[in-house]
């Protein structure tokens, strides 16, 4: 079936140029167009495009006198903070292969990522290395370089800064090495067509944590397919400099919404996340614009940043706009300096939507579509008012197609009919890490089969009518009930359980466990979730324990889920 164009924004190219390039070749291309530009803002530390490539060259230089070689999986678990930056385009500039790790995260999440992944170097935080130190023993990790928040504040600001730095013994202090170390000199040949870049984790559709194999060139393309969805500017490589190409008499800094090199974004979605290390790092990289960091949301330090910096950029969950407009001060702040404000990974409930475009004066709110095994996007309404379809995740965007199916024959399906959502773009990743049986299932006839549900319009407008089967959103954070499923049923008291999430306006949904004791024991909701809640990330939390004599299950077995959910209606 052919792409629909029909809603396609005039003077957008419907292919774009892709260079042949790594993806710290954004900053290199940067740092040389725009060196004393304001790359990075972080409670008051400022660094330059130049600076960060600098930083970054040095901390490359580190890491392969250390012995770190091209394809060596280097693991990075640290906030939104500078040193996330310098050390995520190092490990690119020498070959290595990033692979994140949320600080959410518990020990026991962490120990399989490293050892499923490899990683032979990990990257921490003063702060969350001692919670980790103790299963790093049962991975493949031969050396941690620990860095602290502290390290960036001057000695005249600290007094001012509630962290100090902590001692970290038997771990490489980051700041001595950036100090040590002077750029990397030597060349390290990249085929970014075939050479790992991100090895991210995700749980897919059934919950089972699984590496992400995307390559450079996989990342590079989706950050220029979002980086020229919002200028409509073609690429091109002209003699080793990457321009961005206009048609015959635009003007961007009249014409568009976003410009280049001029643009100031308040980066709050965690760069260890898809949408956060490909839209709201790479992609502000690649477009000159200067990011204010911050390491955690808080919705008055967010108001006063919009006060402080006037950006032209936003962007995260619903999670994010929810307790913002919430806020007694949004009201009385002026955010009419807003040009974009980008939403994902859960849908914007209408009336959120309503009142940020009215607060946004001259500009939108864009949502859109995508999942770490497209790099981070495959959709996005386009960057105009008029244009905006509320409740839809807007167009494919360049050089993607989709589709959609029926999730039990695999037939396509027109325009309408709801069935499973498949796209295809360079974007898509590589497959899974080695997991070839999981691959397979996903990856068809170069189609991604995402598990999702929805329905293209008429003027090719897809809308999510359903999700993963069972997932569970959180604060737009993913939830698997079966991994939580699995730690309830190591309780000794517990027969069958069944995890799902609870509509709830301030978080989207939480988790909650239905429970039924195995005959004649005893336990109370509170040794449940103790019991749960101690062995999983902060995030995935079960919220409420509800007993029940027996789950509803079908005639082959199956627990009837949606039973379940109609008790919150």
């Amino acid at each position: 079936m052919a792409k629909n164009f029909s809603a396609w924004p005039e003077e957008w190219p419907r292919r774009l140029n892709y260079p042949d390039m790594p993806i710290h070749g954004f900053l290199y291309q940067t740092a040389a167009r725009v060196p004393n530009r304001i790359a990075l803002i972080f409670g008051g530390m400022e660094l330059t495009f130049s600076e960060l490539n600098e930083l970054a060259e040095r901390f490359a230089a580190a890491l392969d006198d250390m012995d770190v070689a091209k394809g060596d999986r280097v693991a990075i678990h640290l906030p939104n903070m500078p040193q996330f930056a310098v050390a995520y385009y190092g490990i690119l500039r020498i070959g290595a292969v990033f692979t994140p790790l949320s600080p959410l995260l518990s020990p026991r999440e962490v120990q399989h990522q490293l050892a499923d992944s490899g990683a032979e170097t990990l990257i921490s935080l003063d702060l969350l290395y001692p919670g980790i130190q103790g299963v790093l023993a049962e991975t493949a990790v031969k050396r941690s370089i620990t860095t602290s928040i502290a390290d960036c504040y001057n000695a005249v600001i600290a007094p001012l800064k509630p962290l100090e730095k902590m001692a970290v013994p038997d771990t490489l202090d980051m700041a001595v090495l950036l100090k040590q170390y002077t750029p990397l000199e030597k060349e390290i040949s990249i085929d970014v067509g075939k050479d790992l870049a991100h090895l991210a984790y995700t749980g897919g559709t059934t919950g089972v944590s699984k590496g992400v194999m995307l390559t450079h060139a996989n990342v590079v393309a989706n950050v220029i397919q979002y980086g020229n969805w919002a200028t409509g500017a073609q690429t091109e490589m002209d003699d080793g400099v990457l321009k961005a190409v206009y048609p015959p008499g635009v003007d961007p800094a009249t014409d568009r919404l976003v410009v280049r090199d001029q643009s100031t974004a308040l980066v709050v979605v965690p760069w260890f996340h898809a949408m956060g290390t490909v839209g709201y790092l790479n992609n502000p990289v690649y477009g000159g614009a200067t990011m204010v960091v911050f390491p955690r949301f808080d919705p008055q330090e967010y108001l006063d940043a919009i006060g402080k910096y006037r950006p032209t950029a936003l962007g995260g969950a619903p999670q994010l706009y929810i307790p913002l407009i919430n806020h007694p001060d949004f009201a009385s702040t002026d955010l009419s300096c807003v040009r974009i404000a980008a939403s994902g990974a859960a849908p914007l409930p209408g009336a959120v939507m309503d009142t940020l475009l009215e607060a946004f004066s001259e500009g939108l709110v864009q949502e859109g579509y995508g999942l770490t095994e497209c790099s981070m996007g495959a959709t996005a309404n386009p960057p105009f008012r008029e244009a905006l379809r509320p409740g839809s995740v807007g167009l494919p965007i360049t050089d993607t197609e989709m589709k959609v199916i029926d999730a039990s024959t695999g037939e396509d399906l027109p325009p309408g009919s709801e069935g499973e959502i498949c796209i295809k773009g360079p974007q898509v990743m590589q497959g899974y890490w080695n997991r070839s049986e999981a691959t397979a299932e996903v990856l068809k006839d170069g189609w991604l089969l995402t598990g999702d549900i929805g329905r293209e319009d008429e003027d090719g407008y897809f809308h999510i009518t359903d999700r993963k089967k069972d997932l569970i959103l959180y604060k737009g954070y993913n939830v698997y009930p079966r991994e939580l499923e699995e730690v309830i049923f190591q309780h000794a008291a517990v027969q069958q359980c069944a995890v799902v999430g609870k509509p709830d306006p301030d978080t989207g949904e939480k988790p909650v466990v239905f429970v039924q004791l195995k005959e004649g024991a005893e336990a109370t909701a509170d040794e449940i979730l103790e019991h749960t809640n101690s062995q999983i990330a902060h995030y995935k939390k079960v919220r409420e324990v509800i007993f029940m004599d027996a789950i509803p299950v079908s005639g082959a077995g199956k627990v009837l889920k949606k039973e379940l959910r109609k008790q919150f209606r």
